[in-house]
């Protein structure tokens, strides 16, 4: 807006300065008003600046999409009650809508209801105004997410968001191949959920997001991360599944609170620790890390690379004692992309393997994953981004995936399947 002032600015008086040419000579260093045109310029931003002010344009928005219609519910209640405990400021508001089945014995309305949340001393009740209620909606389906995304930015307008997809998440998931790509946001009364294309659709359509958190299981996976990459700063999730406590709201936001100067990729970071370090204080083990979007454009390249020299050293049974023995989760299939590629290059004797799997784990460790926050000794392989890695057969429906047409991770995969002791 300023810049289009200025432009008129000049070219008013371009147009004045060219007419007063033809009438008379000027002398141009004394008939223009620098100093005007400077006090102009600094009145007019600090006018911007207080209609900004008066607008209610924050630092950070904290959007919180709780699809709680399913045996979640309590839990979504408890967490929207521990946003209260912060609450919005001036800096740094949280936007949030919140779906219920109804089946909560302590607030049973069913619905969507969004909220602009505010702070209060009551731990069992949502005294925040509702801004808008929904008595339906299918919170599975991706553009329901994207309407959601549209009302928070005009409810509680920022400099910069935060969206946090809460529900059960299960990154990508073989054992379920009979529903195809798998994904987030399940909602039971409808039966849908958005998969894991339909979320980097959903990014694509909602314009600028600078942080993306799933509070959700098994989401931090290279298949996720890399279909969100165009359309966000950082990706924040679980390599393993959460408690069903999943993100305590509380702890993740005061310090935000406290700093809503925070870049991007600082509250990504406070988000994962403050997560883990709940559980580590109730000696649960978790998982939480960020991702860097934009170092995901050069990972298929690097990873190719040394896939194609695994497969050409014809080291296939120490390949297969590194993928029995890599750190893999609730879901099996779902291995450590660090701790895989260690495994493989520290047992083999081919050059090519060793050095290029040495530049691969100094690149995801350096450039990609910016924070790994885990906690219990069950995950000490746990290195910030699971991949799909099956040890029976292949599902096909990866295929769909922009990694998997962005890589040769596919053909790798289907060849260590393969693989016999």
């Amino acid at each position: 807006m300023l810049r289009k002032w200025l432009i008129g600015v000049v070219a008013v008086a371009s147009l004045f300065s060219a007419r007063t040419v033809v009438a008379e000579k000027v002398d141009f260093d004394q008939g223009v008003d620098v100093k005007g045109i400077v006090a102009s310029l600094q009145e007019k931003v600090a006018q911007e600046k207080a209609t900004e002010d008066k607008a209610g344009i924050a630092e950070w928005t904290v959007m919180v999409y709780i699809n709680a219609k399913n045996n979640l519910e309590s839990f979504g209640v408890i967490d929207t009650n521990e946003m209260e405990v912060v609450g919005s400021n001036s800096k740094v508001k949280i936007a949030v809508e919140l779906g219920r089945l109804g089946n909560d014995k302590e607030a049973a309305w069913k619905g969507q209801r969004r909220y602009v949340i505010q702070k209060d001393g009551d731990f069992q009740n949502i005294t925040s105004p509702v801004l808008q209620d929904i008595p339906t909606a299918d919170m599975g389906d991706w553009r329901h997410l994207v309407e959601f995304v549209t009302w928070a930015k005009a409810a509680a307008p920022a400099k910069k968001y935060m969206l946090v997809v809460w529900n059960h998440g299960s990154g990508w998931d073989k054992k379920r191949a009979d529903v195809g790509v798998q994904g987030i946001s399940y909602d039971d009364e409808t039966g849908n959920h958005i998969s894991t294309p339909q979320l980097g659709q959903a990014l694509a359509s909602m314009g600028k997001i600078d942080i993306y958190a799933s509070d959700a299981c098994l989401m931090q996976m290279a298949e996720v991360s890399y279909q969100l990459k165009d359309y966000t700063e950082y990706v924040v999730g679980a390599e393993e599944t959460e408690p069903g406590d999943g993100y305590t709201y509380n702890t993740m936001l005061a310090p935000l609170a406290g700093n809503p100067a925070m870049s991007a990729g600082e509250l990504a970071r406070v988000t994962a620790e403050a997560f883990t370090a709940h559980y580590a204080a109730i000696n649960q083990g978790a998982t939480q890390s960020v991702v860097r979007s934009a170092a995901l454009a050069r990972l298929p390249a690097l990873l190719d690379g040394w896939t194609a020299a695994v497969m050409a050293a014809n080291e296939g049974k120490l390949v297969k004692a590194a993928h029995r023995a890599a750190q893999d989760f609730y879901i099996s299939d779902n291995k450590d992309l660090v701790d895989f590629v260690k495994r493989v290059s520290d047992t083999s004797a081919n050059a090519a393997v060793k050095s290029k799997g040495a530049e691969l784990q100094q690149f995801l460790l350096g450039e990609v994953i910016t924070a790994n926050a885990v906690t219990g000794s069950n995950y000490s392989g746990a290195n910030g981004l699971a991949i799909y890695l099956p040890n029976y057969g292949f599902n096909s429906s990866y295929n769909t995936l922009s990694w998997a047409a962005a890589t040769q991770w596919p053909k790798f995969a289907q060849w260590v399947g393969g693989l016999r002791d």
